[in-house]
């Protein structure tokens, strides 16, 4: 278990979170006292997990994805060709 001082907790937050999702107790200090105690919760194990399955598909996707210029028809697509006119 670690312990650091609130000033070293709000400068090295994100570095604590990711020590914390790994599996490691950290208490926060303020003064000479304990204050809180990060652990992580079963919803972050879920969400580190499906954050590391969607970089992987991210790192799969080609480099010029969005630098590709769109053709005519996704072009007006993109410019409402296709809308509905419920809004009207």
């Amino acid at each position: 278990m670690a312990t650091v001082s609130l000033q070293k907790a709000q400068a090295e937050l994100g570095e604590l979170l990711i020590r914390a999702e790994a599996g490691e107790e950290i208490v926060i200090e303020r003064g000479d006292l304990p204050a809180v105690r990060l652990i992580v919760t079963e919803r972050t194990d879920e969400v580190v997990r499906r954050a590391g399955a969607l970089a992987h598909r991210l790192r799969d996707l080609p480099d010029d994805l969005f630098l590709t210029p769109m053709d005519e028809d996704e072009l007006q697509a993109w410019e409402g060709k296709y809308s509905n006119d419920f809004d009207k």
